[in-house]
């Protein structure tokens, strides 16, 4: 009798756990896979342990020229939502986009936080306009509230967590703009003037009243002429430019070859740094997450122009 009761006990405990697994629900993780290091960095302060973030390109990679790995496909299609710069930017992931998007796979892209007619117009690029966008803080933040309302769209559970890290990060990035209207007033408007491999800093000029030059464009696929070189040679010379700058993401050998243009008409340029144009530093670094990688820019640009 007493190992009979025993067993009803123990079959009670069996049949009650049984209940349990059937009706709790399991909780996972929104899988989010991003594509530039810029995006992932924001998703990540928006998501906190709450999303599964997983970036696509890494530091020192050039989005232009980007083509997805077999291993990149079968994230895309395992995620529950894919977040990209859009534009253009990512040239050669649009139509794997397109294709995620008419197969109903949630696809976001934080350009679209912005209006078109606050976007630089530009012929030289497949959507007309210049996909630099993070360049502009105040548009960074528009695309951050963008992005943390289409995450808790997704995952309404975890809306306020989403929005109140979005705030967050959004109070970092307007105190990053103040100390770079600072820093700003060191550099006289005359030498303000910012020459690089490729136009992505547009944006950034607009902002701080900068006249921008790439010898290669918008997109790094175009290539720049020796005619290009020695045209941009003479206007270093004629407005006394004291600095050009490398990109991390794109090869040197331009840049060089331009500072090789104005020594051989008997003038010196130097090369005032690297620049982070299309990625973030290396990992575990200040210039990692966006704010170090705008921190570092800002620093370089003014210590060689001021």
């Amino acid at each position: 009798m007493k190992h009979f009761k025993k067993l009803i006990l123990l079959t009670s405990i069996i049949s009650l756990l049984g209940c349990k697994s059937k009706n709790e629900k399991v909780i996972t993780k929104l899988n989010v896979v991003t594509t530039t290091t810029m995006i992932t960095d924001m998703i990540k302060a928006i998501g906190g342990d709450k999303i599964e973030v997983n970036g696509l390109m890494g530091s020192g990679v050039d989005p232009h020229l980007y083509k997805a790995s077999e291993g990149d496909v079968t994230k895309l299609t395992k995620a529950d939502v894919i977040i990209y710069n859009g534009l253009h930017l990512e040239g050669k992931l649009e139509d794997v986009f397109k294709k995620m998007k008419r197969s109903k796979k949630k696809v976001i892209a934080v350009s679209d936080a912005i209006n078109p007619s606050q976007l630089i117009r530009s012929e030289n690029f497949a959507s007309s306009y210049d996909p630099h966008i993070w360049f502009q803080i105040d548009y960074w933040i528009a695309c951050t509230r963008f992005a943390a309302d289409e995450l808790s769209k997704i995952d309404n559970t975890n809306a306020r967590f989403y929005h109140n890290n979005s705030e967050a990060y959004i109070n970092k990035l307007k105190e990053l703009k103040g100390q770079n209207e600072l820093l700003m007033t060191l550099v006289p408007i005359e030498k303000r003037i910012l020459i690089t491999a490729h136009d992505a800093f547009n944006y950034f000029g607009k902002a701080y009243n900068f006249e921008v030059i790439g010898l290669q464009g918008l997109s790094t696929a175009t290539e720049a002429g020796v005619k290009d070189v020695q045209n941009l040679a003479n206007m270093i010379i004629e407005k006394e430019v004291k600095a050009i700058f490398v990109e991390t993401s794109v090869p040197k050998r331009t840049i060089e070859a331009l500072q090789a243009a104005v020594a051989a008409k008997d003038h010196n340029v130097i090369i005032g740094g690297e620049l982070f144009s299309d990625a973030l530093g290396t990992p575990n670094t200040p210039e990692a997450t966006y704010l170090g990688m705008y921190k570092h820019n800002i620093s370089t640009i003014v210590n060689a122009l001021k």
